[in-house]
């Protein structure tokens, strides 16, 4: 298992809600948080072997927000 983070522009629980579907689909439930308090909107991804950091990326951008790998 290796755990991904991302800088993102996912502001509230709102915007959350709005991600959870793409994530869910391309990290399955419960693999994945944001942290909204924190500066950066932190979204860290626990993957288990399927998805890459593309792939969370590519989901976060077509829920309608921005994220950036945190190397």
């Amino acid at each position: 298992m290796e755990t991904l983070k991302f800088k993102t522009t996912i502001k509230c629980m709102g915007c959350v809600s709005k991600a959870t579907p793409f994530l869910n689909e391309v990290a399955g439930e419960e693999n994945w948080k944001v942290d909204v308090n924190n500066p950066d909107k932190l979204l860290e991804v626990t993957i288990n072997g399927g998805a890459s950091a593309g792939d969370i990326v590519k989901a976060v951008q077509e829920a309608g927000f921005k994220a950036e790998p945190i190397h």
